[in-house]
């Protein structure tokens, strides 16, 4: 019977090994991340890519918030050139981390976007950080 998963055949084994573990070295997913953050020293920088407001009601515990729009060569000069920067925005509905490992890679830093953002450390049943006082960066 035909239907539409079926209809177009799946890659060859080579092609799909080589799909799937490149995808590992774009992204990372909630679980991954919130179990490098509890050891202490995860080797990378987790970026809230989402507005100051939104990140100050809630988001993730050892999350720097720098909306993407904010990421430029000036602002990141504090960290040295090889640290590995970790994107996460709402959720699955919303691009900004796209956006900003864009700009990240642009800068020539290394980065993975952390599939599922606020949306997906949410239903994983993780603790976020709430009501910090907002922060307008002009």
């Amino acid at each position: 019977m035909s239907n539409a998963v079926t209809d177009i055949p799946a890659a060859s084994s080579t092609d799909a090994l080589r799909h799937f573990a490149a995808e590992f070295t774009y992204e990372t997913d909630c679980w991954d991340v919130h179990e490098a953050l509890r050891s202490g020293d995860p080797g990378f920088v987790l970026l809230d890519v989402r507005g100051p407001a939104l990140y100050a009601r809630e988001h993730i515990p050892g999350a720097i918030n720098l909306p993407h729009g904010k990421i430029v060569a000036s602002r990141m000069v504090d960290y040295p050139q090889d640290t590995l920067f970790v994107v996460h925005c709402a959720g699955p509905h919303c691009n900004g981390a796209a956006r900003a490992a864009l700009r990240l890679a642009q800068l020539g830093r290394p980065v993975k976007r952390m599939d599922g953002g606020i949306t997906g450390w949410i239903d994983e049943g993780f603790e976020l950080a709430h009501a910090l006082p907002v922060v307008v960066d002009a």
